[in-house]
């Protein structure tokens, strides 16, 4: 069984991708970021009028990103401790790894996911952190 997903309680996919898709007992998430779902803004950015970043708020990002994750594994009839695998994505790794680290580690406490993290040179909207994510559903 496979099945497409899409939810209004996470940020608005930025192409033709849905929120997940689920094979058989697995659900494998598309890059998702820290956007607000209700007004497409990022919390805690800063930008120039030029469109460039003037400053940036990683951990509001990141409650942010988790967030959205949340919502997608709701709307897929999963739950945050069914997550198994994470590829996470940073703009600054030198700089956000150890809030990043710290906030992640407040979620992922019990859960105990595989992880990846790495840094990429930057990401399609101005934000710090994406995540992608498989899950299972029982």
């Amino acid at each position: 069984m496979s099945g497409i997903i899409k939810t209004e309680n996470a940020s608005t996919p930025l192409g033709a991708y849905p929120h997940a898709r689920r094979v058989g007992n697995l659900l494998f998430l598309s890059g998702i970021g820290p956007r607000n779902p209700k007004d497409n803004s990022i919390p805690g950015l800063e930008l120039d009028a030029d469109g460039n970043i003037i400053q940036y708020d990683i951990e509001a990002e990141c409650h942010s990103v988790f967030a959205n994750i949340k919502a997608v594994l709701e709307a897929s009839g999963s739950s945050w401790d069914k997550i198994i695998d994470v590829t996470v994505f940073l703009t600054n790794m030198k700089k956000d790894f150890p809030v990043y680290n710290k906030v992640y580690a407040e979620y992922f406490t019990s859960v105990q996911a595989c992880r990846t993290t790495v840094e990429v040179k930057s990401l399609p909207t101005p934000i710090a952190i994406e995540l992608k994510v498989i899950a299972t559903i029982d």
